[in-house]
């Protein structure tokens, strides 16, 4: 599998839109509420809203920079919005009207002719004909003024360096002030006919078509309700993701709320969805059917802190609820509590029929469902409804890591037979919702929680014998902490001790590479992109990444045929035709001259591409057969193989006897052991690291904290795993003799004894591969 991280750039494949295109339109808003948009024709959207609180507002937005698609997708930045007339048809309900105090506002916010930073206010009933919820409006942006009265009031705006454009949306009891509103409010508003003209209407916007891949993409609602699914599906389409696409539906957009103790919990009367996020929802799910992409609802056991009931979250024996790192944090249901495994299950009930409704197969995930574990071992199973589930089987555990004894293993096994009979009776009502439409199963499992190594007995509770094949369709497997951790390693027993326990082949399995968290990680999209390639090659059915709105942001892309264009045969070429062979190293660097004479140069590789000639090693006709025999063996260029670079094969400064310190290959931290070998050319900031695939067995020294160690083995990929994490703050060092990975450059060999009987020198170009691997 192929990947990169790209970036627009003036080559690549643009078509045009007209500015106000519904698709990129934004909502937003503050927790309780709730609003979403979807595109209802080429040129409408609708907006649906549910507000709470008497504050609560949701703006509708035009971004000038598109923050949200891959940059092979996104539209142009245009921050000058004169010489542009803007024409819709505006009609609403249950929310403020236009001609009313607080009612419809266009802010706009940029910068006036000086550069200072403005917002104008601009009251729409002033460019309004009609009435109040059913109206044309008519913004010319070169004659637009700010201001509730007009001309009195009148605020001219300069539309020559605008941000974004927010329309407001308020409730009808919106006046400013806090509280609770009686009763939650519903409303809608729909903006059709959508007409942009004149000289700045049309913005450029990346068009590209990636080929169609076989790596999955996950996706989640908390991550992308702002954003149409109509924009969502046009991203998954061009970028080649086909099959199914995971959907997490969240945990903190989706649910109806009702005012309780001061705040707001998540209620079933009337429907567990909220009106937008259902809306949204439906959209999507027609979106996909029409692009042929299947989806797989995805929902969880986690829940947002603050809209969950006190009684429904798991506990420790303190009393204290589990919450997750997140901020704010969420919380994990309890699966022994009858109530809140009968809104989820409703919950469940509710994506099913949209995708039934849909026409779509129904394909319902239960993602990642355990018992919570804190960071210092308390296990969260002691809230009221477990303990009187678990009766006589419930003892204390004051640290779930270490050696058990057997009371407090049969408690972590009754918990288990707990968790599986929640999450059967869960598939059960998923099932049940989807009729006569085919219906698969998936469970979502973390591995580096479940299978924590700490903590050897926690699987009783959290890998159910209730979950043995064919409780479920399929296994799913998911481990980003040890893929973007360095310790990857770990995934390949983890499966083996899945498929022992479960009985799940690895072909009904299905992998999850990690994601990256924060922009400034972005260099671990390489471990993430090697982690789903091992997973396929382990042959799983299919490997998906994690997730679109990161992929967005760091212009992740990824491509099949590499895998089949590098095919390798891990033999060595004959070293003693190899020794005397000429070397070459290069780059690719792309340079722009002014016509000044001033350049910019651009490095399209990040490592250097090695060439060989071996010929001048032919001395011999036996030489010439055993080149024969191994080249037809390759078939020519069509198959790689080891080549051993005549000055460059050891990790040492001198080209001699490897040392156990050469190379400098990280810092322990406790608990990673895989280690990436690598070569360092150079220093300062201009050194390179140059991956090593291809290190000859027998020759690796390694050391921790500057002392040798053989407590370690060689992956598959070529890198150093050691029996037990180095210590934190050790370092880690390795020497070593290494091969390159090398193809010859050619599909003909041509030698001929009066070459060499005549003192000339043959040419078997040979030229290094990218490893497969």
């Amino acid at each position: 599998m192929g990947w990169a991280l790209v970036a627009a750039e003036p080559h690549h494949r643009k078509g045009w839109i007209k500015r106000f295109d519904p698709r990129f339109w934004t909502v937003d808003f503050a927790r309780p509420m709730m609003a979403s948009v979807v595109t209802t024709a080429p040129t409408a959207l609708r907006v649906e809203t549910v507000f709470y609180d008497k504050a609560d507002l949701a703006g509708l937005i035009w971004e000038a920079e598109d923050r949200w698609d891959h940059p092979l997708l996104a539209y142009e930045t245009r921050r000058d919005f004169r010489h542009v007339r803007l024409r819709f048809r505006w009609r609403s309900g249950g929310v403020k009207p236009l001609d009313a105090l607080h009612g419809p506002t266009l802010t706009i916010e940029g910068r006036d002719a000086a550069g200072n930073p403005r917002a104008w206010y601009v009251r729409l009933w002033n460019y309004a004909e009609g009435s109040a919820e059913d109206a044309v409006v008519t913004l010319d942006f070169d004659a637009l003024a700010g201001g509730f009265l007009l001309p009195g009031e009148s605020d001219p705006v300069w539309a020559g360096d605008v941000d974004r454009l927010f329309v407001s949306l308020v409730a009808p009891g919106y006046d400013g002030g806090a509280g609770a509103l009686a009763a939650p409010a519903q409303g809608w508003v729909e903006v059709s006919d959508i007409a942009c003209s004149g000289s700045g209407s049309v913005l450029a916007i990346g068009d590209a078509v990636l080929p169609e891949q076989r790596l999955g993409i996950a996706n989640g609602y908390d991550d992308c309700y702002h954003l149409t699914p109509a924009r969502v599906v046009r991203q998954l389409e061009q970028l080649g993701y086909r099959g199914d696409v995971v959907h997490y539906v969240g945990m903190s957009h989706y649910m109806r709320l009702a005012a309780e103790g001061g705040g707001y919990r998540v209620q079933a009367a009337g429907g567990v969805l909220n009106a937008p996020a259902a809306a949204w929802h439906r959209a999507l799910a027609s979106a996909c059917a029409g692009a042929g992409l299947g989806l797989v609802w995805s929902l969880s056991y986690e829940l947002f802190d603050a809209y969950c009931p006190e009684s429904w979250k798991q506990r420790d024996a303190d009393g204290a609820p589990a919450l997750t790192g997140w901020e704010p944090p969420s919380t994990l249901l309890s699966p022994a509590h009858a109530e809140a495994m009968g809104w989820l299950q409703l919950v469940a009930r509710a994506f099913a029929a949209i995708g039934r409704d849909a026409s779509l197969p129904v394909k319902f995930q239960v993602g990642e469902p355990w018992w919570w574990v804190a960071a210092d071992g308390r296990l969260c199973a002691y809230d009221a409804a477990t303990t009187a589930m678990l009766g006589a089987s419930r003892v204390a555990i004051p640290d779930v890591r270490g050696a058990l004894d057997s009371g407090q293993r049969a408690m972590l096994d009754a918990l288990g037979a707990i968790l599986a009979g929640s999450t059967a009776a869960l598939v059960a009502a998923a099932r049940d919702e989807a009729g006569a439409a085919p219906f698969t199963s998936h469970l979502l499992v973390y591995l580096p929680t479940v299978l924590d190594p700490a903590a050897p007995e926690l699987r009783r509770a959290n890998v159910p014998m209730g979950w043995t094949a064919p409780a479920f369709d399929v296994l799913q497997l998911e481990d980003y902490d040890w893929v973007t951790g360095g310790r990857g390693v770990e995934t390949d027993a983890a499966r083996a001790a899945m498929v022992a326990r479960l009985g799940y082949p690895v072909a009904d399995q299905h992998y999850f590479a990690g994601f990256v968290l924060r922009g400034e990680d972005r260099g671990q999209w390489r471990a993430i992109a090697e982690a789903a390639a091992r997973a396929r090659r382990a042959g799983v059915a299919c490997a998906f990444v994690w997730a679109l709105p990161q992929v967005a942001r760091d212009g992740f892309v990824a491509f099949d045929g590499e895998e089949e264009m590098q095919a390798f045969d891990a033999v060595d070429f004959p070293l003693a035709i190899g020794r005397e062979a000429m070397v070459a190293t290069e780059f690719s660097t792309q340079i722009v001259a002014s016509p000044s004479g001033h350049e910019q140069r651009a490095s399209e590789w990040a490592d250097a591409r090695m060439r060989y000639d071996a010929g001048p090693g032919i001395r011999s006709e036996a030489d010439v057969r055993r080149l024969a025999d191994f080249f037809r063996a390759r078939r020519g260029a069509a198959r790689g193989f080891r080549f051993r670079d005549p000055f460059d094969h050891s990790s040492a400064a001198d080209g001699g006897p490897p040392g156990l310190a050469d190379q400098w290959l990280g810092i322990g931290d406790g608990a990673r052991r895989q280690f990436a070998l690598v070569k360092r050319y150079g220093g300062g900031e201009a050194a390179q690291a140059r991956a090593i695939r291809l290190p000859v067995a027998g020759s690796v020294r390694a050391s921790v904290g500057g002392v040798e160690t053989a407590a370690f083995t060689l992956t598959g990929d070529g890198e150093v795993a050691f029996d037990v994490a180095p210590a934190d703050g050790a370092a880690v060092r390795a020497g070593f003799l290494f091969d390159v990975p090398v193809r010859f450059a050619e599909d003909r060999l041509e030698v001929s004894r009066a070459t060499f009987l005549a003192g000339e020198v043959a040419s078997v170009p040979l030229v290094e591969v990218r490893a497969p691997w």
